[in-house]
């Protein structure tokens, strides 16, 4: 059961929301340090898990001043292993371009297709970004105009801009070198990335701007 108010981390002077899809990327680094809310894995589970995360803090008069959105994603180009902040975010599976819309930009939002994150991290590398509610895999990556993927990222900014909190992205590059074949290729690396995502958060000091 999520807790009726959730839990703020406050670290580099900012009180912060964590938020994460799945319990598989909470590891044991990550737990001595924050507690996040898991949303659960997709778009729409993210979008929902984060705004009633933020209904409850504003409601609560404690609303954050930050959220940093932690997790894994896929990458055939970026260093397997290794952890990125997300530079932009954008929606694949978006595509209104029937009635003149271009691809990925959501009709009469007025927002752009690739949308950059307001907040820069010092020493942490960092790749654009695609959200999907499909898993890429092998020559679907060809059609991936991002650096990396995942599958919650742009809703969990949608949801933090819908409540005017800016938005930091940390993924842990887990798979893309090799097609995914079982749950072992997405969960192997968790662990490794688990600790070099905590050792960015116990840093935080001095990464941020």
């Amino acid at each position: 059961m999520k807790p009726a108010v959730p839990w703020l981390g406050r670290f580099a002077g900012r009180s912060i929301l964590f938020v994460m899809a799945t319990e598989a990327e909470y590891g044991a680094h990550l737990r001595k340090l924050i507690q996040p809310v898991i949303t659960g894995v997709g778009p729409v589970e993210a979008a929902i898990g984060t705004t009633q995360a933020l209904t409850a803090l504003f409601d609560a008069g404690t609303p954050p001043d930050l959220v940093i959105s932690l997790g894994s994603a896929g990458s055939n180009t970026q260093e397997q292993g290794r952890v990125y902040q997300v530079a932009s975010v954008s929606y694949r599976d978006m595509d209104a371009r029937p009635l003149g819309f271009a691809k990925g930009a959501t009709p009469f939002l007025n927002r752009p297709a690739e949308i950059e994150l307001p907040i820069r991290l010092h020493e942490v590398p960092a790749g654009r970004l695609s959200t999907g509610a499909n898993i890429i895999t092998g020559p679907a990556y060809a059609a991936i105009d991002a650096d990396m993927v995942d599958m919650e990222s742009f809703a969990v900014l949608r949801a933090c801009e819908s409540f005017g909190v800016p938005m930091i992205g940390l993924r842990g590059i887990s798979d893309g070198a090799h097609d995914l074949r079982h749950y072992s290729d997405w969960t192997a690396l968790l662990g490794q990335l688990d600790q070099k995502l905590a050792d960015i958060i116990q840093r935080l000091d001095t990464l941020m701007p």
